[in-house]
Parts: C-alpha cells; structure tokens; sequence
C-alpha cells in the first residue's frame, strides 16, 4: 500500500450526473399508483464530483475529471461546479451524441432510493496524457464501473507514485464481477457502503491486510474492518434532510484527513462529519464555495 503524502492535490474520477431529486416523499413509487414528492430540485451529481466538492470545501486541492452531460443539463451541471472551487478544466462534452446522464433520486427521511441513465464515457478521450500537476498526491475513483472500463488509471497512478482510493457506488454487474475483486485488490483505500460491502462478500470479496476498508453504515457511522475484526465508530444523530451523497461527503472527510496522516480513527471520525454535513441539506452538493 502506498502511504500518502500529507498535502497535496487529489484527482477525482468517475461518470457525472444531473441529478433530479424528489423530496418530501412518504414512500416510494408503487406499480399503478401515484407518488406526489412535496419538493423537487436539480444538481450536479456523482460520486466523484460531490466527494471533490467537499475535499474543496475543507481546503484540499481538487481535480475532477469526468465527461459533462449534454443539455439540456449542461449548463445547471456547470453553474453548481462553478460554485465550488474544484478545477474542471479536464472535463469534456462527449463528442458523439448520447443521451445525457440522469440521475432521479427519491429522498425518504432515512435513506433513498435511485434510477439512473448511464449513457456515453466516463472519461473525455485521450484525457490521461494531459493530466499532471506537481502536487498531485492522490486518486479518488468514484465508481467501480469507471475502473473496469478505465483499468489504466490504475497504471497511471502507480507510475506517479500517487495513492488511490475507490468508493465502488452501487452496479449490479460490477459488484457481481469477479474482474471486480482483482481491481479492488489493487487499491489502497475502500470506502464502500454496507450494501455494496454485503454484495461483494457474496461475490468473494474479503479486506487484505493491505487494503484499508471502511464501511459506510449511515445514521450508525461507519466500521474499520479488517481481515480480522471490525470496529465501528458512531455517528452523532442529526435532522436528515436529504442523504443524497452522504456517503461521497464521508469519503472526503475521511480521505482528507488520511491524505493528512491522521490515524484511522481520526479519519472515520472526520467522515462521518463531512456525511453529517451532507444529510442537512438537499442534494449532494455544497451551495456556495467554503
């Protein structure tokens, strides 16, 4: 495992969405019947840019790379980035016609559910070669689809000595992939949830002793575990008001502070802040930069 480095910047990567999130809601859609939500909004979403908006939010340099969805999307997708201070120079259109990329979350109290069309690269082509800055430290890949697609960013990132950590975001074939264990082998950090962390299991999947696992668990915090024990560390309770991202916002806690060198608890304990932060508000975005 390579250890990162106390400062610098940190690349994220993975698929962007729009995000179209209902609210207020008593339950979820039912087969022939209607579900009226009490309030909708639209956001840019995505594992790795809601992680990049927090890291940016705490002061932490931030990369993100990623295709832009086409509009009639483009230019509310835009406006949230721009209200951050992640650099997304590297962000592209797909040049070939797709559908854009949606995401409908429906938001209960606790938890949510979504629906989402995946259409088009992850990546803007040829997007590698032009990515260096000196004080790159770290990658965060958002999704486990974009690795298996992509496996080359593990090379790259090995190449310029930089630490990786993956948040595996829910895909019924990826988790039910054996190529999946082999990438996740190869990771430093994983930050899956407890239903991802479940279908992996079934699949095979059990932590090294290289590999830093934590596991997401919502309002009960989030277990380190290991090849033999695991630990968890409680979350304060807090008003949910939306928990879209929650778990993206707890990757960048606990990623800035282990970038830091804080000891893993630390690190846990700064995650569940950053998810704390998230569940307060609609979508999982920030609304204005930190």
């Amino acid at each position: 495992m390579i250890q990162a480095r106390p400062e610098g910047r940190v690349l994220c990567v993975g698929r962007l969405y729009c995000d179209l999130i209902f609210t207020g809601l008593t339950g979820l859609p039912q087969s022939g019947k209607e579900q009226f939500a009490a309030g909708l909004s639209l956001h840019a979403g995505g594992g790795a840019y809601i992680t990049a908006a927090y890291l940016d939010s705490l002061k932490r340099t931030t990369s993100l790379l990623a295709s832009l969805p086409s509009e009639p999307f483009l230019t509310a997708v835009l406006s949230d980035i721009d209200a951050t201070g992640v650099d997304a120079s590297l962000c592209q259109v797909p040049t070939v016609a797709c559908d854009p990329q949606l995401t409908v979350a429906m938001s209960l109290q606790e938890d949510r559910a979504f629906l989402t069309r995946r259409a088009g690269p992850a990546l803007p082509p040829g997007a590698l070669p032009r990515v260096y800055w000196p004080d790159l430290v770290h990658l965060h890949v958002g999704e486990l689809r974009t690795l298996i697609e992509h496996p080359e960013l593990i090379v790259w990132a090995r190449d310029l000595d930089l630490s990786i950590s993956l948040d595996p975001s829910w895909d019924d074939d990826a988790l039910n992939s054996a190529e999946s264990l082999s990438i996740i082998d190869q990771v430093d950090v994983f930050l899956p949830n407890q239903a991802e962390f479940d279908a992996l299991t079934h699949t095979g999947f059990s932590v090294t002793d290289t590999l830093v696992c934590v596991v997401k668990q919502g309002s009960s915090g989030a277990s380190i575990v290991s090849s033999a024990s695991s630990d968890n560390i409680a979350a304060e309770p807090v008003d949910v008001v939306d928990a879209t991202g929650a778990g993206d916002a707890f990757n960048a806690g606990f990623l800035n502070a282990w970038i830091s060198g804080r000891v893993i608890v630390d690190c846990v304990q700064a995650g569940n802040a950053c998810g704390a932060r998230a569940v307060g508000r609609l979508g999982g975005k920030l609304d204005t930069h930190a």
